[in-house]
């Protein structure tokens, strides 16, 4: 009698158990999933394998920065050309020489003595050179050529120091010359009694030619 008591509770528990098992089947889906996924006896059971997890991609690098391009420069600027000189030919530059009318001024600083061999070579070198001196028979001079004197006397030598100035007849200077001449002292003396006839021949032959020179550039 104990024995079917015992046997009787235990059938009890037993359903008690499997009720609830079966309530638990029932409320809970993934016990049902769970029961879907056992493998049938003598079935081979295919596992679906676990979707793979999508790997976050690689960090995109920052391209590299754009260099600003260089800052052009600007053109050089364009400076406008002098204006083409005309070409001075010998006929060009003698004929203005041979319309040249040159008046030469009194001698400023040098004695008589000094100043007669000048004038009298600027007279020739002149007509060498095909320039026309103005008198005082009523030509009209194109030029006026004035002079400017003084000597320098150290040792043994005298130093004649000149200076002209080329004006036009209305008194505008136009044009200067100057030098100095070197030579050893005349007589033993000072000043213009130490300076040689040869040494103002000289200066006057390159006084003509520099005029020539810079009234042979003015043409044109």
């Amino acid at each position: 009698m104990r024995r079917s008591h015992v046997t009787t509770v235990s059938l009890l528990t037993a359903l008690t158990l499997a009720a609830c098992t079966s309530a638990k089947d029932v409320l809970e889906p993934s016990a049902i999933a769970s029961q879907s996924t056992q493998a049938v006896p003598g079935t081979t059971a295919t596992t679906t394998p676990p979707a793979t997890t999508a790997q976050p991609s690689a960090t995109a690098q920052p391209s590299a920065t754009a260099q600003p391009s260089a800052t052009a420069q600007p053109s050089a600027t364009t400076q406008p050309s002098a204006p083409a000189q005309p070409a001075t030919t010998p006929a060009t530059s003698a004929a203005v020489i041979a319309r040249t009318r040159l008046q030469v001024a009194p001698i400023v600083g040098a004695s008589v003595e000094a100043a007669t061999p000048l004038t009298a070579e600027l007279q020739t070198r002149a007509k060498q050179r095909g320039i026309t001196l103005a008198g005082s028979a009523g030509q009209t001079p194109t030029h006026v050529l004035k002079g400017y004197f003084s000597t320098m006397s150290e040792g043994k030598d005298t130093t004649v120091i000149y200076v002209w100035d080329v004006y036009d007849p209305a008194g505008n200077r136009l044009h200067r010359i100057n030098g100095q001449q070197k030579a050893p002292s005349a007589n033993g003396g000072e000043g213009w009694s130490a300076v040689a006839p040869e040494t103002m021949q000289t200066i006057a032959d390159q006084t003509i030619d520099q005029f020539a020179t810079w009234l042979g550039g003015q043409a044109g």
